[in-house]
This record gives structure tokens, sequence and C-alpha cells, in this order.
């Protein structure tokens, strides 16, 4: 099954809930580029299974969950990401966790995303308008580049402990936060994030283990 989201149907989302049923009960939710100088030059979205996990196409950022997938207290999120085909220019995918209220403009969730250009970021999203960089754009040698097909495939980890949380890339640890202020949400709904205008990511083995 392939599931596609237009920009055409985001105007709907505006006066409805922004969320919408996907592909194995997974649910989305679009974030519209605001930059005149990087916009969504691709007007859909889709979702469709592939492997053991599922492709994401962009179009508009999005995240994708599902309702039941929650994790508290100390955990461990995984995921397997493999970059299809680069972007035209350098967009970042990954781990969302802590996330609440994603139907609304209250929306609030951490992201765990890395680059095909070999950096990572760390960003709490407080609501709609407003997002908190934890940590900035840095460079890992963990992070595995495309190739000469154009292909990466990266393991990322969030490990949540009682007093802090490490970013794991490939079995690396390369960012650790004390679990205070924006990075101390940490329980709610987990899933991914892939920023606008990836031709195709795939996502295998998202699960929470304790």
């Amino acid at each position: 099954m392939i599931r596609r989201f237009s920009m055409a149907a985001l105007a709907l989302l505006v006066a409805l809930p922004l969320s919408a049923q996907s592909t194995d009960g997974l649910r989305m939710r679009l974030d519209k580029s605001t930059n005149a100088n990087d916009p969504d030059d691709v007007p859909e979205v889709t979702i469709s299974a592939m492997g053991s996990g599922f492709k994401v196409s962009t179009g508009p950022a999005v995240v994708v969950w599902k309702d039941e997938d929650t994790a508290s207290g100390a955990f461990t999120l995984s995921g397997t990401f493999t970059l299809l085909e680069p972007s035209g220019h350098n967009n970042y995918y990954g781990l969302v966790y802590g996330a609440g209220a994603m139907d609304g403009d209250t929306q609030n969730y951490m992201y765990f995303l890395i680059g095909q250009n070999g950096t990572y970021i760390v960003k709490h999203r407080a609501n709609t308008e407003t997002v908190h960089d934890v940590q900035g754009r840095t460079a890992s040698d963990a992070i595995v580049t495309p190739g000469d097909d154009g292909t990466s495939v990266n393991q990322l980890e969030v490990r949540v402990g009682a007093d802090e949380t490490e970013f794991v890339v490939n079995g690396t640890v390369v960012f650790t936060a004390p679990k205070t202020g924006m990075a101390g949400r940490t329980d709610g709904v987990y899933g991914v994030r892939v920023n606008h205008v990836m031709p195709g990511v795939l996502v295998e083995g998202l699960h929470v283990s304790h």
C-alpha cells in the first residue's frame, strides 16, 4: 500500500487536526518549509511498505508515528535508516521521541537527526512555531555518508537513562545531554522525522527496548 499526502491536502489540515492515517497504522504530520530560499519543491509526501519497514519520500518535512508507540522511564529507542537517494542539498532524518499533542498547535517532541553531509542535530519542538537547538549541526565520523551509488545506512539510538540521554550513531555515542530543561522531555510517543525534499529514506527496525 502507498499513501500520498499533498500540499493541497495540507490546506485542509489547517482547519482540521494536522495528522492523517497512513500505511499500517502510521500517522503523519506535515511541516511545510517557511524559508523562501529553501522551499518544498515537491508537493507530496509518500509512505510505502518496503523491506521490513517503510519508505518515506518528501515533499514537506514529515513526522511519522503510531499512537500506540510510546516509551517512558529509562529506554533505548533505535532504528536503521537507509538513505536510498540523496537530496539535492543537505537535509536531515532520524528519530523522534517524547512526543505529545501531535494533532494541534501545541505539538511537542524531541528529535535526533543525521544529514547526508555527516552531521547531526538534536532539537526540541515546543509548539508549531518554536524549535530549540539542544545540539546544533555537528560533524561526526560515526555517520556513514552516501557512497558512489548514493546510498548510506546508519543505525541511530537514543539511550534515555535516569540522569542523562545518549545519542548514538552506529554504536558510537556522539552527544550526551543531561535530563534537564528541554532535554528532560523523554516520555511520550516515538517515531521518525524526515525533512523536506528527501527522495527516499527507508526506516527499519524502529523499536524501544528497556
